[in-house]
């Protein structure tokens, strides 16, 4: 299918046109892989960054190619009231805010004797408080259909090595997070989803990277997925589609976990 095709079709299904969409850690990678399909779908894209302008540059290009406005937002996810501001920015620039995705996060693996409490705390402050911080912020501006969508990992639900306590710790909190959230936003209409990415092609998991054929062994499928696999997920998680899904986590990785 050509992205003109896909342009004109999934406008027209989604229901996303004209919606405003803020994506944390969008500047690259499985994020600006999130942003620019939210845009082809009808939506006005915004997406905070840390670093990597360069790519959010292009990022952006491609929001506005798609004939959708953008906005690009530089934050700090470990302080909250950049998280809090990147909201407000959304809201103030954009018009409103229909559709969160909590992307941004880091990874840490080392046994549980190495890790310290500098990565434990920074690693629970980008990816699980400031999901539910944006969260937070966000659902105050949504109203009936409102999304909210995390960004987890495969590994909250199986861990099938050493090193790995940390991010699965991170990432197995947004479930409940996610589950709770449902509950709390349900009667504004507002739905709260999880999805669980595997081994995706990213510059922070290379598929030719060192533990990549390691990782590919594993699958169902032995082959990484691509940032707009995931992308595909979310959209129709935040499209018309979507609306009587809450409280839902989807795993998307090759039949890792099967």
């Amino acid at each position: 299918m050509s992205e003109n095709r896909f342009t004109e079709n999934s406008s027209a299904l989604s229901g996303m046109q004209g919606k405003v969409a803020l994506v944390t850690g969008g500047s690259r990678g499985m994020g600006a892989a999130i942003a620019t399909r939210l845009a082809l779908a009808g939506a006005d894209v915004a997406f905070t960054y840390s670093s990597a302008m360069d790519k959010g540059r292009a990022t952006l290009a491609k929001i506005e190619q798609a004939g959708r406005r953008g906005l690009a937002i530089p934050a700090d996810n470990t302080k909250p009231a950049d998280v809090q501001a990147a909201v407000e920015q959304t809201v103030s620039m954009l018009g409103g805010l229909d559709i969160l995705v909590n992307n941004a996060g880091i990874f840490v693996a080392k046994p549980i004797a190495d890790l310290t409490l500098e990565e434990f705390d920074e690693t629970i402050a980008i990816n699980l408080r400031a999901a539910f911080i944006a969260s937070q912020a966000a659902a105050a501006h949504m109203g009936e259909n409102g999304r909210i969508i995390s960004i987890g990992s495969n590994l909250a639900e199986r861990v099938p090595q050493p090193g790995l306590s940390l991010y699965s710790l991170s990432k197995s909190a947004l479930v409940g997070l996610t589950k709770g959230l449902a509950r709390d936003l349900g009667p504004k209409g507002i739905t709260v989803n999880i999805i669980h990415p595997g081994s995706t092609n990213t510059d922070m998991n290379p598929a030719d990277g060192e533990h990549a054929d390691a990782q590919r062994s594993a699958m169902a499928i032995p082959r990484y997925g691509e940032p707009d696999d995931i992308a595909g997920l979310v959209t129709w998680l935040a499209s018309s589609e979507g609306r009587f899904v809450t409280g839902a986590a989807f795993t998307i990785d090759g039949g890792t976990n099967a």
